[in-house]
C-alpha cells in the first residue's frame, strides 16, 4: 500500500515498532510481523496461528520491505502515536480503546454479557475479536502478568459511582493521579496493570433509572460509556476500564461472603433501618440526610459525617430527611448480616503496622484510619434492603443484597478477571505484588478497614493495600462542585471550553489537594497556563528547538562543557533527582514544580549566554552558542520524558518536533536517574513550534461566568444588600435552637403529620433568616459528591 503511493497517516494506518515488531493496522484488518530474526505469530482473516519463535524465519526481501518503511518519517510518527513509548503495550492500549463494532455478526462472536476487551481465550493473550463482511479476526495482546525479578505493581483507582458525571474533584481525586503515577512506573520499568471501572450497583443507580425512565442496566450502559469517555479524552490510559455488573463481580463477592460466612466472621441481627413511606422503602445510607450526632455538622449522610469522619447509623442522625423527596422518615426493623470487625481487629491491627509502616500511605490515610481503631470496631452491616445489586446467596436472606461498601471494591477483583482469567497471579500474590489505590480521603476507612477485613477474613492469601493514596478535596472557587445548581466544571463539559486536555492536566495537578484541600480558579488557571507553561516551559523547550533549526541546520551542534555548563547539569541533575524521589513517593504535585524548576535553570541559562548573538562571532563564540543551543535541547528533550506522566500529549509532541529517539523515554528514569544526553551531534531534529497559548482574560472570564451557576450571583447581591447583621444573627441563633427543641418535641409525641410540617417549615425559615443576618447565603450547602 505504501509502495502504491498511500501516505503514512496515522489516522488509517498504524505502524507499530517494538524493538524489532512491526504491524501495520489497515482499517480493522491486522497483520503483525517480526522483521528478524523470527515470525512468533501470524494473523489471518479466518483465525489464529500461534507458531514457535524460532521455527519460523523471514525471508530476507520482507526483512529488507519492513526495513525501508521503517525508515519512512510518517511510520514512524504513526508508530509514536500510537504506542506513545509502551511498546507491545501502548498498541494493546490502542486497541482496546477502540469503539466497539456495532454489527450483529460480532456480536454472535462474543459471549452475552461482555465486551471485546473482556473475551479473553488463552493464559498469555487478550484476544479481542471482531467480525467484518462475516470475515471472523483476532487481534493478540500479551496480558500483564507478574513477573519474577521485576518489581511488579498492581494500581487501582477507586471506581467512580456510574449514575453520575464525575466533576474535575473527582477526577484529581483518583483516577488522573492514578494515571500520573501508572505512566511514571512505566516510564521506570516497573510491571504495571493499573485497573479501573465503574460502580453500578446501589439505591443511586435505581434512583437514577427512576428519574430518566429507564432501568437500572440501562442507566449503567448509558453513564458507563460516558464516564470511558470523559476519561479517554483525559488520556487516562487504563489497563483495563470494566464495571461490576458482571457474572464475575457475582461469583467472587459470593466466594468471599461463603468464606467469611464459614469462618464466623459474619453474624445475625435485627436493626432499626429509616424507611420513607413517600418513596415506600428503606433508604440507603447515603439517600439519608441529617444533623451529625457528634459535631453537628448539619449535611451528615446516613453513613459517615464529612465534616468529623465518625461512623454514623442512619438512627442516629437528628432531623433525617429523605434526599429523594425531603420527606422525614419512620424506624422500621429489619433482619440483616453483619461483617464481624471487632472479630478481626487483631488481625486487621497486624497487617496495618506493617503495611503503614513499609508503604506509602498519605497522612490523611494514616489518620482516618487510626481514629476508626481510636474509637473501637462495631460489626458492620453487610446487607441492603435493594433490589439492584449483588445477590446475597444465603436461603435466609435471598431478597437481599450486598452493601455497596463490601460489594463495590471486589469489584477491583473481577474486573481483573474480566481482564484476565489468571487474575488469583495479581489479587492472591502478596509475595509478588504491591498494591496502590487511589481515593478521595471520604472513601479511605472503606479501603483501610472494611475491605482489609473482609479479605483478612476470606483467609485466602488475598493481596492486601501497600500504599494508600488519599488527597483531600477540590472545591470550585469559593464553593463547591454542584450539576444541579450549574456550579463548576463537569468531565463532559471541560472539553467544550476549548481548553487542550494537557492543560486541563497540568492545571489539576499543579494544584492537587495533597495535604490539605485546594480550589479550582479560572484567573489561577489562566495565570499558571500563561507564566509556567507559555512564558516558562514552553518558551525555553521552543527557542532551544529554533536555535538548533535557524542556527545550525536542524542538526545539534557539538557541545564542548565548561564549567558554567557543568554547574548547570549539575542543577538538572539534582532537579531530576528530587522529581524520581518525589514521584517514588507519590507526591505528584510536588514533583511537577521539578519540571518547571529545571525550564527556568534553562531559559536563565540562554538568558544569560546569549548564543543569538555568540553566533555571530568568532570561532569561540559559536562554539559558545554551539554548546548552549546541544545543551539546551537535550534538556528539553529530558523535559519531554518528565512531562510524559503529566501531559502525555505534549511530550509527544517535544519528542516529534525534536525526532527524539524512543531510546530516551527510558534512559533517564532508569535506575538512579542520571540525565544523559540522548541527542548528539549531528542529530537532525523535526520541525518546531509553539506548544502552548496564551489563555486571554476576556475568555476566562466568559468561562467563569458560564459554570459559575446563577445561584452564585443571586446570593452575592443578597448577601451585599443585607450584610451582616451581629445582633440579629444572636438573637435568631436562639430562635432556632428553641424552635429546633420544639419540631423534635413534636416528633418524638407523634403528632399529626401537618402540625410537624408546618413548624419544620418555621425553623428553615429561620434558618435563612439567620443565614443573611451572618453575611451567608441562605440556602443550603450543595453536598459534597462521592469522591473515588
Amino acid at each position: 500500500t505504501y509502495e502504491r503511493g498511500f501516505p503514512p497517516n496515522p489516522s488509517c494506518v498504524r505502524l507499530l515498532v517494538r524493538k524489532h515488531t512491526l504491524a501495520l493496522f489497515f482499517s480493522e484488518r491486522v497483520v503483525p510481523f517480526l522483521s528478524r530474526p523470527a515470525l512468533p505469530a501470524l494473523l489471518l482473516p479466518n483465525g489464529l496461528y500461534l507458531f514457535s519463535s524460532n521455527a519460523i524465519y523471514v525471508p530476507k526481501s520482507v526483512q529488507a520491505w519492513f526495513d525501508r518503511v521503517a525508515a519512512i518519517q510518517g511510520c514512524q510518527a504513526a508508530a509514536q502515536k500510537v504506542l506513545q513509548g509502551k511498546g507491545l503495550q501502548g498498541m494493546k492500549n490502542y486497541m482496546q480503546r477502540q469503539p466497539a463494532p456495532q454489527s450483529s455478526q460480532c456480536r454472535d462472536t462474543l459471549s452475552h454479557n461482555s465486551s471485546p476487551t473482556e473475551d479473553v481465550d488463552s493464559q498469555d493473550y487478550v484476544l479481542t475479536r471482531w467480525s467484518k463482511q462475516n470475515k471472523s479476526q483476532v487481534c493478540v495482546f500479551p496480558i500483564s502478568l507478574p513477573q519474577e525479578g521485576k518489581r511488579n505493581i498492581l494500581l487501582t483507582s477507586a471506581l467512580p459511582y456510574v449514575n453520575n458525571v464525575p466533576h474535575l474533584g473527582n477526577i484529581i481525586g483518583c483516577v488522573l493521579s492514578a494515571d500520573v503515577f501508572s505512566r511514571y512506573g512505566r516510564l521506570r520499568g516497573w510491571n504495571l496493570l493499573f485497573i479501573c471501572g465503574t460502580d453500578e450497583y446501589g439505591t443511586a443507580t435505581e434512583n437514577k433509572a427512576r428519574e430518566e425512565g429507564l432501568t437500572p442496566q440501562q442507566i449503567c450502559d448509558k453513564y458507563h460509556a460516558v464516564h470511558a469517555s470523559i476519561y479517554k479524552w483525559f488520556q487516562i490510559d487504563f489497563d483495563f476500564f470494566g464495571r461490576t455488573t458482571t457474572k464475575k463481580q457475582t461469583e467472587i463477592a459470593q466466594d468471599i461472603f461463603w468464606r467469611l460466612h464459614k469462618r464466623d466472621f459474619l453474624v445475625e441481627d435485627t436493626v432499626e433501618q429509616l424507611r420513607c413511606e413517600s418513596c415506600q422503602r428503606f433508604l440507603a445510607d447515603r439517600f439519608v440526610e441529617g444533623i451529625c450526632p457528634f459535631c453537628n455538622y448539619p449535611e451528615a449522610r446516613g453513613d459517615q459525617c464529612d465534616k468529623c469522619g465518625r461512623l454514623i447509623n442512619a438512627v442516629e442522625l437528628r432531623e433525617p430527611q429523605c434526599k429523594v423527596c425531603r420527606q422525614t422518615p419512620v424506624i422500621r426493623s429489619s433482619k440483616h448480616l453483619f461483617l464481624d470487625l471487632p472479630k478481626l481487629e487483631g488481625q486487621l491491627d497486624e497487617w496495618l503496622d506493617k503495611s503503614t509502616g513499609s508503604g506509602d500511605w498519605t497522612a490523611n490515610a494514616k489518620q482516618i484510619t487510626r481514629s476508626w481503631l481510636r474509637d473501637g470496631l462495631k460489626p458492620r452491616c453487610i446487607t441492603r434492603d435493594l433490589k439492584w445489586g449483588t445477590p446475597v446467596p444465603h436461603p435466609d436472606f435471598a431478597e437481599k443484597v450486598f452493601y455497596v461498601w463490601f460489594d463495590a471494591p471486589i469489584g477491583y477483583l473481577s474486573i481483573t478477571a474480566n481482564y484476565t482469567d489468571q487474575w488469583e497471579k495479581w489479587w492472591k500474590n502478596p509475595q509478588q505484588v504491591e498494591l496502590y489505590n487511589f481515593m478521595a480521603k471520604d472513601n479511605v476507612p472503606f479501603h483501610s478497614v472494611v475491605f482489609p477485613c473482609s479479605l483478612l477474613g476470606a483467609q485466602d492469601n488475598y493481596t492486601l493495600v501497600n500504599h494508600l493514596v488519599a488527597t483531600e478535596y477540590l472545591n470550585y472557587e469559593d464553593t463547591k462542585f454542584s450539576k444541579s445548581r450549574g456550579v463548576g466544571v463537569f468531565g463532559d463539559m471541560a472539553q467544550d471550553t476549548g481548553i487542550p486536555s494537557d492543560v486541563w492536566r497540568f492545571y489539576l495537578l499543579y494544584l492537587r489537594p495533597e495535604g490539605q484541600d485546594s480550589a479550582f480558579s479560572w484567573a489561577d488557571m489562566a495565570l499558571k497556563n500563561n507564566s509556567e507553561l507559555l512564558n516558562n516551559l514552553g518558551n525555553f523547550i521552543n527557542r532551544a528547538g529554533m536555535f538548533v533549526s535557524k542556527f545550525f541546520d536542524g542538526c545539534v551542534p557539538v557541545m564542548e562543557l565548561q564549567q558554567e555548563d557543568k554547574r548547570l547539569l549539575a542543577q538538572v541533575g539534582w532537579e531530576l533527582r528530587q522529581y524520581i524521589q518525589l514521584m517514588d513517593k507519590v507526591k505528584i504535585r510536588d514533583a511537577l514544580k521539578h519540571i518547571l524548576n529545571i525550564s527556568r535553570h534553562g531559559n536563565q541559562y540562554i538568558q544569560v549566554n546569549e548564543p543569538w548573538k555568540n553566533i555571530k562571532g568568532g570561532d569561540s563564540e559559536r562554539q559558545r552558542a554551539s554548546t548552549v543551543t546541544g545543551l539546551s535541547v537535550n534538556i528539553a528533550c529530558l523535559l519531554s520524558v518528565m512531562l510524559q506522566p503529566y501531559m502525555p500529549a505534549v511530550s509527544q509532541t517535544i519528542r516529534k518536533q525534536l525526532n527524539a529517539p524512543e531510546s530516551c523515554i527510558n534512559t533517564m528514569l532508569q535506575g538512579t536517574g542520571t540525565f544523559v544526553c540522548a541527542l548528539t551531534a549531528g542529530h537532525r531534529i523535526g520541525t518546531v513550534s509553539p506548544l502552548f497559548q496564551k489563555l486571554e482574560a476576556d475568555q476566562i472570564e466568559a468561562l467563569k461566568k458560564r459554570f459559575g451557576g446563577q445561584q452564585v450571583f443571586d446570593v452575592h447581591e443578597t448577601a451585599a444588600v443585607n450584610g451582616a447583621d451581629p445582633e440579629r444573627a444572636r438573637q435568631l441563633t436562639q430562635a432556632v435552637a428553641e424552635q429546633g427543641d420544639k419540631v423534635r418535641t413534636l416528633k418524638a409525641q407523634k403528632a399529626e403529620k401537618a402540625v410537624i410540617t408546618a413548624e419544620v417549615a418555621m425553623l428553615l425559615d429561620l434558618k435563612k433568616q439567620l443565614a443573611l443576618a451572618e453575611g451567608k447565603s441562605p440556602e443550603p450547602t450543595p453536598q459534597k459528591g462521592k469522591k473515588k
